[in-house]
């Protein structure tokens, strides 16, 4: 069997695009794979972040209502001595 040199040469025009193509798509595949474990590991630290966020917003709404709760009382309790206050004018006039 005897390889004529035109055969080869079409051969060798065929075969060394083929496996350079091949190879880019491999390399690329990898590439996707580490991007995609990247964006699955921003994806876990947004959701820390969220999280971490939330948190934070209920600490401040629960100091809100504290200090809330905190002003009604003294407010009521600044009433009460204004009233008895009041009720003393009134009683002495």
């Amino acid at each position: 069997m005897v390889f004529d040199a035109q055969l080869v040469t079409a051969l060798a025009s065929v075969a060394f695009p083929t496996i350079a193509v091949v190879i880019g798509i491999l390399v690329n595949n990898a590439r996707l794979g580490d991007m995609n474990s990247r964006l699955g590991d921003m994806n876990v630290r947004l959701s820390e972040f969220r999280a971490d966020v939330n948190r934070r917003f209920d600490d401040t709404d629960r100091k809100i209502l504290d200090t809330r709760d905190l002003l009604r009382s003294e407010m009521f309790r600044m009433e009460q001595v204004f009233d008895a206050r009041l009720k003393h004018i009134e009683e002495s006039r």
